[in-house]
């Protein structure tokens, strides 16, 4: 392992990278249930979905390890399986084999996009300064999810957008309860602290009655059938297609560089230009993610935003990865164990991750109005629109126009600018 991952030369051992690992799987181990309840809206089976999930993020997560050995985890991602279900299927009013006949095609643009150094391209377009907005913004936005899904910060239907929730009892007071019993553990240096506040948590949750113990710990796998393979090939040339295909492009492309710069950023992993190293290789997993995702039956496979978790812990290696899709693998036949782990067992880990992706704010140039004003719009736009991809839009085409109608346009470099143009359209389209 020491020769493969390169441990001592990343500053890491071999305990410190699985627990990393566990601890990303804990903290992403909702898209077990979340992902099979939103896609059997669109019609699927809950069973089958559930498998597929486990399986393409074993595999994807897997591919991102010991291809590009990065500590990322990747799954079908939240956003990208809500677009697949509501707007799709739903709103579009085509079948889920429809649906997923535009995610396997996406997954193959995205290999050929990634042979010939599109993606790479993009994330190198992007500016310095927005590179390490992106990292602060990404922790704002899953802070923000980790206080929804603890319903300590909830959604109202007048006045204020979102209010305080009921934190005297129930979900909001056990997630209080653990964000200081893991705040604790942060401050006198314990190892593992995230995965230990989780646990903690969860055991806490039971007399409140919010943890629910299941009457079997074991269970096999649901049986792929229902949605193995299943595409329908007849409309892939209509409008509603490239429509479907633009838009997982456009979500999927800038929610994964999005997440492995922030990350990146954070670990301190990027290189001396600023760039993510062997990043080709982590966006040929993402992209071969995608595409078997889609024959297993399951919407786009995408670098998951909690591998800051991991990141935190210590993870710095692709043994994190590894480990992360080792427990997937058991989640699969553990499923009612995994399933049994409240939100707000996890959501002191997201807020608390949330402050450690804050730190490249102090490197962030904010004299300079030019790089100020994106990278301020990078970080507020992701939490308050819910999307990495939106965050990064703003802060992009916010520059473009800023240095242009200063007379500094020769700052932006002429892939930043077809960055811009794309995100145009996007908002057009």
């Amino acid at each position: 392992m020491e020769s493969f991952f390169k441990l001592k030369e990343n500053g890491t051992n071999i305990k410190t990278e699985i627990l990393a690992g566990i601890t990303t799987f804990m903290t992403m181990a909702y898209i077990l249930v979340v992902n099979p309840g939103i896609l059997s809206d669109a019609g699927m089976n809950f069973g089958s979905v559930f498998t597929a999930t486990a399986l393409s993020a074993v595999i994807a997560t897997l591919i991102m390890g010991l291809y590009a050995k990065l500590p990322f985890a990747q799954a079908p991602g939240m956003g990208l399986n809500a677009f697949f279900a509501y707007t799709i299927v739903k709103q579009m009013g085509y079948s889920w084999q429809f649906a997923l006949t535009a995610v396997f095609l996406e997954g193959i643009i995205f290999i050929l996009l990634t042979l010939v150094n599109a993606r790479e391209a993009i994330v190198d377009a992007i500016p310095s300064n927005i590179k390490k907005s992106i990292s602060v913004g990404i922790g704002f936005f899953i802070a923000f999810i980790g206080l929804e899904n603890a319903k300590i910060v909830v959604h109202t239907d007048g006045g204020t957008i979102v209010s305080l929730g009921n934190i005297t009892s129930g979900y909001g007071l056990l997630a209080l309860i653990g964000i200081l019993i893991t705040g604790v553990l942060l401050a006198k240096n314990v190892r593992g602290a995230l995965l230990i506040g989780i646990l903690s948590t969860t055991i806490i949750g039971i007399p409140m009655g919010i943890t629910k113990i299941p009457s079997n710990f074991m269970s096999a796998p649901p049986s792929l059938a229902p949605i193995f393979m299943k595409f329908q090939w007849k409309d892939i040339f209509s409008l509603d297609m490239f429509i479907a295909l633009f838009t997982l492009l456009f979500m999927d492309m800038f929610d994964t560089l999005g997440t492995l710069v922030g990350v990146a950023t954070k670990a301190k992993m990027l290189d001396e230009n600023g760039n993510v190293p062997r990043i080709k290789k982590a966006l040929f997993a993402d992209a071969i993610g995608t595409t078997l995702g889609a024959c297993l039956g399951t919407s786009t496979v995408s670098t998951f935003v909690e591998s800051a978790s991991g990141v935190s812990e210590g993870g710095r290696t692709g043994l994190t990865a590894v480990s992360t899709a080792v427990m997937f693998a058991i989640a699969m036949f553990f499923s009612p164990l995994f399933i049994m782990i409240p939100s707000p067992a996890t959501a002191p880990a997201l807020v608390l991750v949330g402050l450690f992706m804050m730190e490249p704010i102090k490197e962030i140039d904010l004299v300079d109005y030019t790089e100020a004003i994106p990278a301020f719009f990078t970080i507020i736009m992701m939490p308050l629109t819910y999307s990495i991809s939106d965050g990064i839009a703003f802060g992009m085409v916010s520059y473009i126009f800023l240095k242009v109608l200063t007379r500094r346009y020769k700052e932006v470099s002429i892939p930043a600018y077809v960055v811009g143009v794309l995100f145009i359209l996007k908002f057009l389209i």
